[in-house]
């Protein structure tokens, strides 16, 4: 499986390499590190990776989590809490057959000292959670070890289906299309904006769209701003009487 192991701002060069090390265990082979705030080559780093070295030398740097995720076709965020205006967290292995039926899937962790952000979050189409006891934090490199272990080696008693699902960068720009699409027809406001698009991610997301799919709904998007222009050309624009 082509599983990409997302670490968001890193901040300690031993828990990269132990990372690296929980992936090597587990199948995984491929690390991308957004924002790191160490060197990820540290000899730290290295002396924890042990025989997984090489992943260290292989890692992908990126600038933002969103062009870490442009090419994935399915990500999968990790949190231990409850977000308002997002879907709750589910186990790991009721995403499993998602994951194992995707081309080019990511699973995102987030800083040592506060996990991902919902900013981030809502890049993922879901987020899982591992079961542990009232103590809920966990190492990074014990959450790579356990998720990784969930996707990649445990049994799974539902046969994954194939499904090519749209890229992240896909789903971004359809969003942003969505977002501009709603702030011209009035259907939200500058205060209300953010929720309400969390609301429709959150409920697109679900859906696993295909690229001709997204391509199919950004084109009632234009269709939708060409018929505002038309009219507001026609000189019959009046304004939606409600916006939600």
């Amino acid at each position: 499986m082509n599983l990409a192991v997302v670490l968001v701002s890193p901040k300690t060069p031993g828990n990269i390499g132990a990372a690296a090390r929980a992936m090597l265990n587990m199948g995984a082979r491929e690390l991308r590190l957004v924002a790191p705030r160490c060197d990820p080559l540290d000899s730290q780093a290295v002396a924890m990776a042990v025989h997984a070295a090489d992943l260290l030398r292989e890692a992908r740097i990126y600038p933002t989590l969103r062009e870490a995720l442009a090419d994935r076709d399915l990500t999968v965020g990790t949190s231990a809490r409850v977000r308002a205006d997002l879907p709750p967290p589910r186990h790991p292995a009721q995403v499993r057959g998602l994951v194992r039926a995707a081309s080019a899937p990511a699973l995102v962790f987030g800083p040592e000292e506060t996990g991902l952000v919902n900013s981030d979050l809502e890049q993922c189409q879901f987020t899982v959670r591992v079961p542990t006891a009232a103590y809920a934090s966990l190492n990074v490199a014990q959450a790579v070890l356990l998720v990784c272990y969930e996707f990649l080696q445990a049994q799974d008693e539902t046969p994954a289906y194939e499904r090519k699902t749209a890229t992240r960068e896909e789903m971004e720009a359809l969003y942003g299309h969505l977002h501009a699409t709603m702030e011209l027809i009035g259907y939200t406001d500058a205060v209300r904006a953010r929720h309400t698009l969390r609301l429709w991610r959150a409920m697109l997301d679900r859906a696993l769209m295909s690229s001709a799919e997204s391509r199919l709904f950004r084109g009632f998007l234009r269709q939708v701003a060409w018929k505002v222009a038309d009219a507001a050309r026609r000189g019959t624009v009046t304004g939606p009487e409600t916006t939600e």
